[in-house]
């Protein structure tokens, strides 16, 4: 099986690039966490490296995170598992930007909103469909609205719709639209972040951070804790599950 991510260094080693690459899906499952976790261990500590661009190969930015992954037997080492990622990103000192095109659904979205500046494509599609299968979306439940105004992101996170990539930008999700969006990323990095030192850009971060990384890995223990215990005991979120892998639709009794 070949790596599920790319990760070269660019710009002179002041600029990491993660790629996604198992197209057109990208799913973030347990070999694509464990890759990105790794390459984030590897690279971070390099004193001169100024930022990360993180994007993906083919149409796509990801579909989500592996549902087969969601079942009980599996659930909780997943949970645990992207749940780290994601911490490790949101607390990285080294700013993190995303690019991202298609559909960018589920876990798809978790990693994104884990970095620090979001580029999206006018096209994209942004959604936690999660609620449609029985479950819902931990580390999203904490993510989104620390990003969106809760009105918008309580809609998203309650009814599993997705939002293209200006209404990303107008609610707060994204920082900019673009038609090629890494390539928006890596302009946004030459113009603004290669010419900083690379020392006082990790200060400035974690300063611009303070107090939201503590309040997103107390606020995502407690919602794990709320799936794994009490969503994954009813009949409904394992059926929801079981459905969608049997792609039929689910027969909710509502317990």
């Amino acid at each position: 099986m070949t790596a599920p991510l790319k990760v070269w260094l660019d710009r002179d080693g002041r600029l990491l690039r993660l790629r996604l690459d198992r197209p057109p899906a990208n799913i973030i499952d347990a070999a694509m966490i464990g890759a990105l976790a790794g390459a984030l261990d590897e690279h971070l500590g390099n004193d001169g490296l100024a930022a990360v661009v993180l994007d993906a190969e083919g149409p796509h930015f990801s579909f989500g995170a592996s549902i087969e992954e969601h079942l009980p037997a599996d659930c909780a080492a997943m949970l645990h598992a992207l749940h780290g990622l994601v911490l490790n990103m949101s607390a990285s000192p080294i700013p993190i930007l995303v690019a991202v095109q298609g559909q960018c659904l589920g876990g798809g979205l978790e990693v994104a909103l884990a970095g620090h500046l979001m580029f999206v494509a006018p096209d994209a599609k942004l959604g936690q469909p999660e609620i449609r299968v029985g479950v819902f979306a931990p580390a999203a439940s904490c993510l989104l609205p620390e990003r969106a105004p809760r009105v918008v992101a309580e809609a998203m996170l309650l009814s599993g719709q997705s939002i293209d990539g200006d209404a990303a930008v107008r609610h707060g999700i994204a920082n900019e639209v673009a038609a090629a969006p890494s390539d928006a990323a890596l302009k946004w990095f030459d113009d603004n972040l290669a010419p900083l030192s690379a020392s006082s850009l990790r200060h400035a971060v974690r300063a611009a951070r303070v107090g939201y990384t503590e309040r997103l890995a107390e606020n995502i223990a407690r919602v794990e804790t709320l799936y794994l215990d009490s969503l994954m005991a009813t009949r409904d979120a394992v059926a929801g599950l079981e459905a969608f892998l049997d792609k039929r639709p689910a027969n909710w009794e509502h317990r």
